[in-house]
């Protein structure tokens, strides 16, 4: 089979894949280096040599395997890095580069999904609703741990501090420069700059062992608090359906321990108000955001989760102590002190977005006139994608929460276009682009791909905006596309 009908990899990741590809596999099997559109391919995977023996039939689901196998490997080293860059690392949707599809792929996942448990519940509510809340100071909580050998000891949480591995970002939000994931010594060159934002206190960088500190967000306070100190926690009950709602990201296994230790104390304490049957929740981010909770081990390692652990490595451990306490409270029917009041910041934000300063057209053109229009009398398939240009605005101007910028409508009874489709639906794309940078002239540019149950008929594409004029003024505008036909 010859080369030229062979699918190949992309050439970014021939380059980022090729210190994986393993020499002696190459040489046992007489594989050329880079010979990946063709033959037997043999990759190390930790140290050890597979044969992909199918890829000479590479032209669907192999060839994709083969991508995510190598994308993945390079990712799940300690340190996260693609042939040394985390900016390498990025994740990428089941049709990468297409962002949009891959959207509608994994949202159409979910919502099946959704569905399907929605269809399959069986089991109805019952009992009371009930709730307890309370505000936490977790810069400085104690903690009551069972030593090792019997007894007690109390540990403290720390004010908020970033590592170093936060920095590396995730496949979900890439990092910069040289920061690595797994970083639990830090670098000479970040602790001079840092050092010039905050000196560390010893209390402070012995709390947050092994973390190395990046930024000391829990005692910088200018222009406010980087970080937060007080934290809201709060357990809800619906009958036997009890929510743990937590101000932050829970690692999978800090919320199984979180969550087994209040079902320990629901069922065991609860004198038969609870019991086994009794289904457990994290409802996480709620009422604030406090970055990532891990468990001890993961902290100790120091990837980006770990570094972002705020409070220190007994982050979990003041959970588990504070909601343990909560639903004892929710048993026995007891108040619980509501805590330190949450500080008013609101007075003292600052937005690094700069406002919009003008917005313009060229000479003889209005907002809303058609840049590129659809060409005259044209028809169009179900499938096809029917793309127009407006001479546009910036959509900060107005943000159409009630409305659409985008809307597609359909003649009826020869007279009367009626709306079909707008920015809420999947089919419809608003794209917006400045003509140059700090050009105020601007144009959206609206795709329609035609959807399988899209009436046949006459159609023509609206947009809606907002423009700025220099002394501050807000001006809406329309415009529309000229009419096509779908058949």
């Amino acid at each position: 089979m010859s080369t030229g009908s062979m699918l190949e990899l992309p050439k970014y990741l021939v380059e980022v894949g090729e210190p994986y590809v393993s020499p002696e596999a190459h040489k046992i099997y007489e594989v050329p280096p880079k010979t990946y559109g063709l033959g037997k391919q043999c990759c190390r995977q930790y140290g050890r040599v597979v044969l992909l023996n199918q890829l000479p039939l590479l032209r669907d689901i192999n060839f994709q395997m083969l991508l995510y196998w190598i994308f993945l490997k390079m990712i799940l080293d300690h340190h996260s890095t693609c042939n040394g860059k985390n900016e390498l690392c990025f994740g990428r949707g089941p049709c990468y580069p297409d962002e949009f599809e891959s959207t509608r792929i994994i949202g159409e996942r979910q919502c099946k999904k959704a569905v399907e448990l929605f269809d399959k519940a069986s089991e109805q509510l019952k009992g009371k609703v009930d709730y307890r809340h309370a505000y936490l100071n977790f810069s400085s909580l104690e903690v009551s741990l069972p030593k090792v050998g019997g007894g007690q000891e109390v540990v403290k949480t720390c004010p908020a501090a970033m590592g170093f591995s936060f920095a590396a970002g995730t496949p979900d939000g890439l990092g910069a420069f040289d920061f690595n994931q797994g970083d639990d010594k830090g670098n000479a060159f970040w602790r001079v700059v840092r050092n010039l934002i905050r000196t560390l206190s010893q209390e402070q960088v012995k709390c947050q062992l092994p973390k190395p500190i990046l930024l000391d967000t829990g005692e910088t306070k200018k222009p406010y608090d980087w970080a937060p100190s007080i934290l809201p926690v709060q357990i809800l009950q619906i009958g036997q359906l009890v929510i743990l709602s937590v101000p932050g990201e829970f690692t999978t296994m800090a919320g199984r321990r979180l969550r087994d230790a209040v079902k320990t104390v629901l069922t065991s304490k609860g004198h038969g108000k609870f019991d086994s049957n009794v289904h457990i929740v994290i409802a996480g981010l709620t009422n604030t955001y406090s970055q990532y909770v891990t468990t001890i081990e993961e902290y100790r390692v120091q990837r980006y989760e770990g570094a972002s652990t705020l409070y220190g490595p007994h982050t979990l451990d003041a959970y588990i102590q504070e909601f343990k306490k909560l639903a004892a409270a929710l048993i026995s029917g007891q108040a619980v002190e509501p805590g330190l009041p949450l500080p008013d910041l609101l007075d003292k934000q600052i937005s690094l977005l700069p406002p919009v300063v003008v917005d313009a057209t060229p000479f003889g053109v209005n907002f809303g006139d058609v840049k590129t229009d659809i060409p005259s009398n044209s028809t169009f398939k179900k499938g096809q994608l029917v793309t127009v240009t407006f001479w546009s605005a910036c959509p900060r101007n107005d943000l159409m929460t009630e409305g659409t910028f985008a809307l597609v409508e359909i003649l009826q009874n020869q007279n009367k276009w009626a709306p079909a489709y707008d920015d809420d639906d999947f089919s419809l794309r608003f794209k917006w682009s400045g003509l140059a940078t700090l050009s105020p002239e601007s144009f959206a540019t609206l795709e329609w791909r035609i959807p399988a149950s899209a009436v046949s008929g006459v159609y023509r594409i609206n947009h809606f905006g907002a423009s700025k004029s220099l002394l501050g003024s807000i001006s809406h505008f329309t415009g529309s596309s000229s009419a096509f036909v779908v058949a």
